[in-house]
């Protein structure tokens, strides 16, 4: 590790402090540079990458990069196919990705996506002192703003290196805090991140507690080399085949799934762990099902692929308030801690931030496809409230909304990661013009009010293929609107520009007529 003298962000105050160098890290620290927000980067990690430095274990990605696509990988219109790079204003930092695949697949090994993180660091510039572990956090009053009654409010985070205090930090720290859930014996059995070399397997029955894409993962990994394969967990699994969405376990990981349908080897059971007995050489596993039914199994091994938890070390007694499983902070719609202002999420903790879950489908801001543009609206938003820099907002002629929102739901890259959750919204404000307000939050738009304005987003039921939904508020009220799904995924035709100009007229009509 280079000297800590050498290092940047020493410890001391700073406006805004990142703590982590994953992708959301990167790319929020990357996109307040790009406003002018001054801001310090701490990581405990010796490199960027965060937890693609080690997983997934099998060493390639579930995100795709498609090398060909009919658009240049310069335009914004790429990242639509490009899952995994990270997003920047200047063309040569653009899709950073598929120049560092080796071309055998377009999803990208473990070690090229961490290549590509580091590549984008450096590229852009991005400064962090790695090596800086946060270890504590309190509160206590601003030095800058007075203190005391009224007075403005520190965050001391307490880290390897000394003491850091900021009135804004963001999180990015990730949800891998491996995660057990309270069975008798899964305590001393392997978790998911403490995987053995493959041939370690050879010839034993191997039993997964787990049936997510974690367990599947392993379950595909093994087909080779184990000699049966039982993963259980209570509930039925899904597939996001069957789900139209990215909810359920991955086409790359059905396998075990096909190969437990024509009995192949293995065994999927809906049931509950009861208990994880050593015996031997080995364990007993103890199952129930949901009829009452207990099964006691031998295995070799047991791995247990139960998830992870959000590594929030402290900050719960500050007062975050957290929620599920995996001890997501709750969040406004800008990412904001719910119960303790000025704490702040980035990367794959925004999907504690859930958006309307419209038909049961969550946001993909639990990946890096979703939350890079999370991000993104992120460093807007912070630099506006907190910093004072102004949001550029582009003026538009009435005539050219429809056509315009068209292409934004046909080809806009955030809608299409971020469907129902992020929105293109158009400002129509009948005094000083129609503006155009970049991506907001769809729930945020939806509860804050204003003037009148349209928002566009892309939706799916789950059932078929997404189609455009357009909120239109008027007078204080929003009505939704939602457009019919094209088989070719494309939405700027005439039948749509007649339908969108119809649904528009009442709140154009007094800024212009629309095309």
């Amino acid at each position: 590790m280079a000297d800590l003298a050498q290092q940047p962000f020493p410890p001391g105050r700073y406006g805004l402090i990142v703590v982590g160098s994953g992708p959301g890290g990167l790319q929020l620290s990357y996109s307040l540079s790009r406003l002018g927000v001054d801001h310090a980067v701490l990581s405990d990690d010796p490199a960027p990458g965060g937890m693609f430095r080690r997983w997934p274990v099998f060493q390639r990605m579930l995100s795709w990069t498609k090398p060909f696509t009919g658009v240049e990988r310069h335009e914004r219109a790429y990242e639509r196919f490009d899952w995994n790079s990270l997003l920047a204003d200047e063309a040569p930092n653009r899709a950073v990705m598929p120049a560092l695949m080796d071309g055998t697949s377009y999803f990208p090994s473990r070690p090229e996506m961490q290549k590509g993180l580091e590549s984008f660091a450096e590229r852009t510039g991005i400064r962090v002192r790695y090596g800086t572990r946060w270890d504590s956090t309190a509160a206590g009053p601003s030095p800058a703003r007075g203190g005391g009654q009224g007075g403005g409010q520190d965050f001391i985070l307490t880290t390897s290196d000394g003491e850091y205090r900021a009135p804004v930090v963001v999180f990015a720290v990730g949800v891998a805090q491996p995660y057990r859930p309270a069975i008798p014996g899964l305590e001393q059995v392997p978790h998911y991140g403490d995987f053995r070399p493959v041939e370690t397997y050879k010839d034993k029955r191997i039993f997964i507690v787990g049936k997510q894409n974690s367990g599947f993962e392993i379950a595909t990994g093994l087909l080779p080399w184990a000699r049966q394969l039982v993963l259980a967990s209570p509930s039925p699994t899904k597939l996001s085949v069957n789900t139209h969405t990215l909810v359920g376990v991955r086409a790359r990981y059905v396998q075990p799934y096909e190969d437990a349908a024509v009995a192949g080897g293995v065994i999927i059971l809906d049931a509950t762990i009861e208990e994880v007995k050593k015996d031997g050489a080995g364990y007993r596993v103890r199952t129930r099902n949901t009829a009452g039914q207990e099964l006691t199994m031998a295995a070799d091994d047991v791995i247990a692929a139960t998830g992870f938890v959000t590594p929030l070390r402290d900050l719960p007694a500050l007062g975050v308030a957290t929620f599920g499983q995996s001890r997501l902070p709750a969040q406004t719609p800008f990412w904001e801690s719910a119960t303790v202002p000025g704490i702040f999420f980035a990367g794959t903790i925004t999907q504690g931030s859930a958006g309307l879950k419209k038909h049961g489908i969550p946001s993909n801001s639990g990946a890096v496809q979703g939350y890079r543009y999370n991000a993104r609206v992120l460093a807007r938003h912070l630099a506006e409230t907190k910093f004072g820099v102004p949001a550029t907002r582009e003026r538009i002629d009435a005539a050219a909304v429809v056509p315009y929102l068209l292409e934004q739901v046909s080809k806009g890259p955030e809608l299409w990661h971020q469907r129902a959750y992020l929105a293109r919204v158009i400002n129509l404000d009948h005094d000083t013009g129609i503006t155009n307000e970049g991506i907001v939050p769809l729930q945020y738009f939806l509860d804050a009010g204003g003037d009148d304005a349209v928002a566009a987003t892309l939706e799916s039921n789950g059932q078929g293929n997404p189609y455009p939904v357009v909120y239109v508020r008027k007078d204080g009220s929003v009505g939704e609107h939602a457009l019919a799904p094209d088989p070719l995924l494309d939405f700027t035709g005439r039948d749509y520009h007649d339908e969108l100009r119809g649904v528009l007229e009442p709140v154009l009509s007094g800024a212009g007529s629309p095309a």
